[in-house]
């Protein structure tokens, strides 16, 4: 299956950036397998600073702040729950589901990481597995059962690609 993954680097920061698109491009594909998306996809990531995270975030949510990962799903879907025939949410000109757009800071996930006191690589793959979980419709607004089964969703996906803590 040909998913289209389209990741712009938009931070001045030095990178390596192919194994970084490699990296971010694993952990999508296997949060597509572990969530059973049977049709080649499109998803746009954003790997920004800070000052662009804080923009769009103000500017689509109106909070003027910085934050780690930010997620715009096309289709509100139930979480865990695809529907078995997805054919009429595929774009007719491409084949491909457009399920969104994400939009994750570079200098947040490193600081998170070092909070964390785990790497920089599992930081930015864990927000990546989080952000296409969003995107499947998987949602964390209180402390409930659906926080509880994104959380567990996340770690399995994590622990599948060895992306445990």
């Amino acid at each position: 299956m040909k998913n289209n993954i389209v990741i712009t680097f938009q931070i001045n920061e030095k990178i390596r950036r192919l194994p970084l698109w490699l990296h971010l491009k694993k952990c999508i594909e296997a949060t597509l397998e572990a969530e059973h998306v049977g049709v080649p996809c499109e998803i746009n990531v954003l790997v920004a600073d800070n000052q662009t995270i804080r923009a769009i975030n103000k500017a689509y949510r109106n909070i003027d702040r910085e934050t780690d990962v930010l997620s715009f799903p096309m289709f509100q879907f139930e979480p865990g729950k695809l529907p078995k025939d997805l054919s009429e949410y595929l774009d007719p000109e491409t084949g491909l589901l457009p399920l969104g757009d994400m939009a994750i800071s570079y200098e947040k996930a490193k600081a998170q990481a070092e909070e964390f006191g785990h790497s920089a690589k599992r930081e930015l793959g864990y927000l990546t597995i989080h952000s296409i979980l969003h995107l499947l419709g998987y949602d964390h607004v209180d402390e409930g059962p659906m926080k509880k089964q994104m959380r567990a969703r996340e770690e399995a996906i994590c622990a599948k690609i060895d992306l445990e803590r």
